[in-house]
Formats: structure tokens, sequence, C-alpha cells
């Protein structure tokens, strides 16, 4: 591009901008002098250029032309002569030729327009950005207070629900909420933020009526009396019901226990499991349907009474179950369950100490449940794995009570005569099952028992002191003892 050019497009530029805006006398004056002072060295072009080389020819942009702005003849200045318009080269025949007036005018307006629709746009999408802000904030000012969807009640029949351990309050809702008990989760976590009662909720299952109003369902869930399915197996309770040999009373068997904390509702639609459904259903030849571990299976499938061949395998502790299962559910829950407590001691390895399998183990920690106190419970342990190893029977009163309706600590020489595979008086080795549900510190005793060379003991007294000798002239010196205290006199 030529000097010129450039100056010529300058000028231009410059004239545009003062023509936009308006211009003092100076200025004006500034722009008439540039106007009328000569291009310097300026060729003066004929029709054909001496060297043949045309201006126009290889440019793609023709030459802007000195733009005349109306202002420029307005009255105020008619007396200033107009300056002398430069001479201008010709133009071939074909050449392009400028732009005229009213194309330049056009393009304007067509920027013009086109800028209009970008600035249309961004003020059409800014609006609807705010439309959408606010929108939102609106939604959500509603919701804060709209209230959460709730039952008006009346409430329906009760249903079993689970609350878990670790269950937030927010879990407990949406549990609430999945059981169809409130209508909503947002309903019940409103009403249990401000009930004291859910700081002190234990896990479990419960049972809450249906179509429940939300603080109605709070209420209930925390009440005293909605935990189902909960059951105390106390250390050295057996499956079955026994009566005291001297007051008559009933030691409730697990069964019975099971049965009490499966009922569910009020009177008449109340429902429970029945301790005969219980006893059919532990009975049953399935083992796996029962949840008998693998450990125990062998030997539960040789026990001679069905209806005992659960004992022990349902751990002393407290049991949460699910109520609204059948009778073959609830065992099978609570079996399983106590297995996994069993093998969390170590029965499975407990044989390199003692030499018994897991299944003899627990066996004999039933025995030390039914025998020892707990300070002595690792050396009663010990005189049982001792008396195994050489063969000699355990003779322990407990064996001989286990298969009788009446019970006490004291038997007959009748009881002890009577030939069961549970009475080691009248056989050696270990009973056919456990005798109980022998507790943790039990089993514990019973896997690793205290050293010791001892093969007798014997309770002298009613505060339970026990001697232990490996001398059966000693041993009996100290049964002599506990016939004088009165320990061992029968009530029969």
């Amino acid at each position: 591009m030529t000097d010129r050019w450039a100056r010529a497009e300058a000028q231009f530029r410059q004239r545009e901008a003062e023509r936009k805006y308006r211009r003092d006398d100076k200025a004006w004056e500034r722009s008439r002098r540039a106007a009328a002072t000569p291009v310097a060295d300026e060729p003066e072009w004929e029709d054909e250029p001496a060297d043949g080389w045309d201006p126009y020819e290889d440019d793609d942009t023709a030459v802007i032309p000195r733009y005349v702005d109306e202002d420029e003849y307005d009255d105020d200045f008619d007396d200033e002569p107009e300056p002398e318009p430069r001479p201008r080269p010709r133009r071939r025949a074909g050449a392009r030729t400028a732009p005229a007036r009213g194309g330049r005018a056009a393009a304007r307006k067509a920027a013009r327009k086109q800028e209009g629709g970008r600035r249309r746009l961004i003020w059409v999408a800014a609006g609807v950005l705010l439309v959408l802000v606010v929108g939102a904030g609106v939604y959500k000012l509603v919701n804060r207070y709209t209230p959460a969807e709730d039952f008006a009640g009346p409430a329906g029949a009760p249903v079993v629900v689970q609350v878990k351990s670790g269950d937030t309050a927010t879990e407990v809702a949406s549990t609430m909420a999945e059981a169809g008990i409130v209508a909503s989760s947002a309903a019940f976590y409103e009403a249990a933020v401000q009930n004291e009662g859910m700081n002190s909720l234990q896990p479990g299952y419960y049972a809450i009526p249906v179509h429940s109003p939300a603080a109605d369902a709070v209420a209930a869930l925390v009440a005293p009396g909605s935990r189902v399915g909960n059951v105390v197996v106390s250390e050295g309770r057996q499956l079955h019901d026994q009566h005291d040999v001297n007051t008559g009373a009933r030691k409730e068997g697990i069964y019975t226990k099971i049965a009490a904390a499966s009922c569910v509702g009020a009177e008449p639609e109340r429902r429970c499991v029945t301790y005969d459904q219980l006893a059919q259903a532990g009975a049953t030849t399935d083992l796996a349907a029962l949840g008998v571990p693998e450990w125990a299976v062998e030997s539960v499938r040789t026990v001679p009474d069905r209806a005992r061949q659960l004992e022990g395998l349902i751990a002393a502790g407290s049991w949460d179950f699910d109520p609204s299962g059948s009778a073959l559910d609830i065992l099978r829950q609570l079996v399983t369950e106590s297995a996994r407590s069993y093998e969390s001691t170590g029965i499975l390895e407990s044989g390199r100490v003692n030499g018994l399998s897991p299944y003899e183990t627990l066996i004999g920690a039933s025995l030390v449940e039914r025998e020892a106190l707990p300070q002595d419970m690792s050396k009663v342990a010990r005189v049982i794995v001792n008396r195994l190893d050489i063969d000699q029977p355990l003779q322990f009163d407990s064996t001989v009570n286990y298969a009788l309706d009446k019970t006490e600590v004291a038997t007959t020489d009748a009881d002890r005569g009577q030939t069961t595979p549970w009475n080691t008086y009248a056989m050696p080795g270990l009973p056919a099952t456990p005798i109980s549900s022998p507790s943790i510190a039990a089993l514990e005793a019973m896997e690793e028992p205290e050293p010791g060379t001892w093969l007798y003991f014997v309770t002298v007294d009613k505060e339970g002191t026990t001697l232990f000798t490996e001398s059966y002239s000693e041993h009996l010196q100290n049964i002599e003892l506990a016939l004088e205290s009165g320990i061992l006199d029968s009530g029969r």
C-alpha cells in the first residue's frame, strides 16, 4: 500500500470522526488547511502510467473518495473559500469504481441494524436468566414455607420396621415413608427432631401403624411398648420350659420367650408365633434352613431327640428378630447370628488348646455355665478336659437334670440311674448336645482352660465356695462339707 493511500485513508477516518462529533472552529481550520496542502512528489498520471503500473489494478480496495459532509456547506461558512480539489488519475475502462455515497450509508445502516440485533439478543438472554433466577428463588421460598405432605389420620394396622444400628434421623424417616407409615420422610423428620425421645432410640424392630400423622408416628416409635422382636436369653437358659422341684415355679425356655417377643398389635388382631410352631420348626431335618453352622451340622444331624437339636445354638444375650417372619425364619435369624457370635471368640481354633471340635467345645461350655460360678469357670473347664483325656465319666448333676421336667441342684439315686443321651453318670464322655446356652465367659473358659491337674470339684456352701482336687479321697471329704451345709439336700 502506498504512502498516498495511507494518508488518504487517515484523512478519511479523521473526517468521519469529525463528522460524528461536533468540532470547534480551530478544528475546522485545521481540517481545511490539511485538505489544501498539496501532496509532495505526487506523480502526474495520464490515462496510462509510464511504467505500466496501475495502482488500482492489484489492490482489492478502491480509493476512498473525499467525503464531503453536508455540514461543510453550512451558511456560517459560505464566505470561506473552498479548497481546490486535488487531481485524480483517470481510470481505465473496466476499472472498479468507488462505492457511492448511498452504498456507504446503507452499509452503515446495516451495521447499525446488526449491532441492534445483537443488543436485543443480549437483553433477551439476560431477561430469560433473570426469570430463571427469580423463579428458582420463589420456588425455594414457597417450598420452605409449604408444610411437608402428611397424613391426617386415622392410622391403620401396625407394620414392622427395622431401625438399624447407626441409622440417622434422615434414614429412619426414609424407612418410615417407604413402609407407608408416614406420607413423607420430610414430615417425619420435622416431627422427629422435635421429640427428645429420638435421642434414646435403640436399634431393633418396631411396630408402627400405617398412615399415621408424622407426630403420632414418632410418638409411637419412642413409646416403651413399640419395640417388638427383642428377646433376652439369659446364661444357662434351655430351649424348653422346666419347673423347680421345691417351688413348682416355671422357668421359661427360649422358645417360650421368643413366642412372647414375636407378638405384634393389639387384640383382637394381635399376631404371635406360638411355642408349638417354634418347637415344630426347630425339629426340622433341614438344618440349612435353620441356619446351623457348618462346624455343627454333622453332630446335630445325629442328635437322638430332634426337639433338642438346637440346644445351645441360640446364644445367651439380647437378640432382635423380625417378628413378621415365620417360626422357621425367626429361628434361622437367631441361630445364624449366634453362630457369628460364637465364632468371634475363636471357637473354630480352640481345638489346638483343648483338643475338642468346635461343637464339643460348645457342649463343654454349656456344662461350665451350669456347674461353675464365673470365678471358677476356667478351673471347671480344666476338670472336664482332664476327665475326657482319661475317659473318666464327668458325673455332673446338671446333665441328669437336663432331661427332667422338674429339676434341682441335688439329684436322687434314681435320677442318676436313668440312662439318657445326656446323663454323664451313666456314660463317659460329653452329653449328646449342649445342655444350655452358655455365656461368652463360659465359652472362652472352655476354649482355653486354666492349666491344672484337677479331676474333682464340689460346691460346699450356699455362698458358692467350690473346692478342687485331683484326689478322690479328698473329694469325698469335700462332699461331706457340702452335705453339712445342706446344699445337697433334695426336695424329693
